[in-house]
C-alpha cells in the first residue's frame, strides 16, 4: 500500500481548499468596500460557505465509501476551478455567494474523504493524533498564504484588481486535480455493510448521535468552530476598523492568526506523543481565555498611527492574533480522539457529523460576531468569545470521561 502518495494527496488538497475557504474574511471586507454591502449582509457569505458544507456532508458522508474517495475529491477540485473563473468574470456580490457555495459543497466531499481515510493509514491513536494535527496544521499555512496572495493583486487605483487572484486559485485547483488524478490510491474504504441501502446508511449516522461520547463531541466541535471561525473571519475587519490599518495591511496582519494556528497544530501533534490530549487542550484553552481577557483590551486601547508598512506596527498590534497558538490544537485533537474511540467502519459517518456541526458552528460564529461588530462595536465583539470558551472547558471534562470508557 503506497500510503505516502496517498498522504501527500490529502495534504495538497487540504492546502488548496484552505486558501479558498478562508478567503471568506477577505471577501467580506472587499464586499463592504467594493460592493457596498453592510456588515450583516456581508456575513451571509459565511452562511453560503458553511450551509452547503453541512448539507452535502449530511447527504453523502454515510455512503461516500461506496462512491469512492478519489472520485469525490476529483469532482470537488473540478467544480471549484470553474467557480473561481466564474467569480473573476461575474465580479459581483451574487457571484461571491455562488463561489462560496461551490467551495463549501466541494470541501464537504474533500473533508469527509480526508477524515475517513486517516484511520485507514494510521496504526494507533498517537499516529492518528499526529497525522490529524499535521494535516490541519498545513491547512492553516494555506490560510496564511491567502492573506498574502490577495493583497498581492489588490491595488488602490483599480477596484477590480483583486479579482485576478482567482486565475491563480483556478490554476492551483486544476494542478491539484491533475496530481490527484495521477496519484495511485491504494486505500480501500471500510463500509459497515456493503449490502445496506442508503436509508440504513443514514440511520447509522443518526445512531451515532445517541452515543454520549458523540453527543458531547459534537457540542465541543460546534463551540470551538464558533470561536475560531468568528475570530478568523472578522479579524481583517477588526484590523481595519479598530487598529486603523490600511486595507492590504489589515488583510496581511490576519495571516499571523493563521500561521500561529498552523504552528500550534503541528506542535500539538508532537506534544500528544508524550502528554495526554486532555492536559494539552486544558492548558491551551486556559491560555486562550487569558489572551482574550487581558491581551485583547490592551490591543484595542493601543494607539496605532501613521502605519504604512508591517514594520510600522508596534508589537502590541501583533499580540492578539497569537491566540491562534492556543486554540489551534483543540479542533484536530477533538476530532482525532473521537474517531480513535470509534470502529473504523463508523469513521465516514462520524466525519459527516463532524463537518455538519462544524459548519453550523462556523456560520453562527461568524454571524454572531458580525452582529456584535454592528451593534456592540468592533472593539468589543471578540471579548464575547469567552462564553463559548468557558462552555468548551466543561465539554472537555465530559469528553475525557466518555473516551476513557471507550478505550
Amino acid at each position: 500500500m503506497n500510503n505516502q502518495a496517498f498522504k501527500a494527496a490529502l495534504f495538497i488538497n487540504y492546502f488548496v481548499f484552505a486558501i479558498l475557504l478562508n478567503s471568506v474574511g477577505i471577501v467580506i471586507l472587499k464586499s463592504q468596500n467594493v460592493y457596498g454591502v453592510d456588515e450583516v449582509a456581508a456575513s451571509t457569505l459565511e452562511l453560503f460557505k458553511d450551509m452547503p458544507i453541512a448539507i452535502v456532508s449530511f447527504l453523502v458522508a454515510s455512503f461516500l465509501p461506496r462512491i469512492g474517495y478519489k472520485k469525490a475529491m476529483l469532482f470537488s477540485l473540478g467544480l471549484v476551478t470553474l467557480a473561481c473563473l466564474g467569480m473573476y468574470f461575474g465580479n459581483s456580490f451574487w457571484w461571491a455567494k455562488a463561489l462560496f457555495a461551490a467551495v463549501g459543497a466541494s470541501f464537504a466531499l474533500i473533508k469527509v474523504s480526508v477524515y475517513a481515510s486517516i484511520g485507514l493509514v494510521t496504526a494507533n491513536q498517537q499516529e492518528h493524533n499526529a497525522l490529524m494535527s499535521n494535516i490541519e496544521g498545513v491547512f492553516m499555512f494555506g490560510i496564511a498564504l491567502a492573506y498574502f496572495l490577495f493583497p498581492a493583486f489588490n491595488t488602490g487605483t483599480d477596484p477590480d484588481s483583486w479579482l485576478r487572484v482567482y486565475w491563480v486559485l483556478a490554476g492551483l485547483s486544476a494542478l491539484s486535480f491533475v496530481f490527484l488524478w495521477r496519484a495511485p490510491f491504494a486505500v480501500t474504504a471500510v463500509a459497515s455493510d456493503d449490502s445496506a441501502g442508503l436509508g440504513e446508511d443514514f440511520a447509522a449516522m443518526f445512531r451515532l448521535m445517541v452515543k454520549p461520547l458523540v453527543l458531547v463531541f459534537v457540542v465541543s466541535a460546534f463551540l470551538f468552530v464558533m470561536i475560531e471561525q468568528g475570530i478568523m473571519t472578522w479579524l481583517p475587519t477588526f484590523n481595519d476598523r479598530v487598529l486603523a490599518l490600511p486595507e492590504n495591511l489589515a488583510i496581511m496582519m490576519a495571516s499571523i492568526l493563521a500561521v500561529s494556528l498552523g504552528i500550534g497544530r503541528i506542535a500539538a501533534g508532537v506534544l500528544t506523543r508524550y502528554i495526554s490530549w486532555f492536559w494539552v487542550l486544558l492548558g491551551c484553552l486556559a491560555a486562550a481565555m487569558a489572551m482574550v481577557y487581558w491581551v485583547l483590551p490592551m490591543a484595542v486601547a493601543s494607539k496605532i498611527d501613521g502605519v504604512t508598512t508591517l514594520s510600522d506596527i508596534p508589537l502590541l498590534g501583533f499580540a492578539f492574533p497569537i491566540v491562534g497558538l492556543f486554540i489551534a490544537p483543540i479542533y484536530p485533537l477533538l476530532n482525532s480522539v473521537v474517531l480513535s474511540a470509534l470502529p473504523k467502519h463508523s469513521h465516514s459517518a462520524m466525519s459527516g457529523l463532524i463537518i455538519i456541526f462544524s459548519a453550523i458552528g462556523g456560520t453562527l460564529g461568524s454571524r454572531i460576531i458580525g452582529l456584535l461588530f454592528k451593534h456592540v462595536g468592533a472593539s468589543e465583539a471578540f471579548s464575547y468569545t469567552l462564553l463559548p470558551m468557558a462552555l468548551l472547558l466543561g465539554a472537555l471534562v465530559l469528553l475525557r470521561r466518555w473516551t476513557q470508557e471507550h478505550t
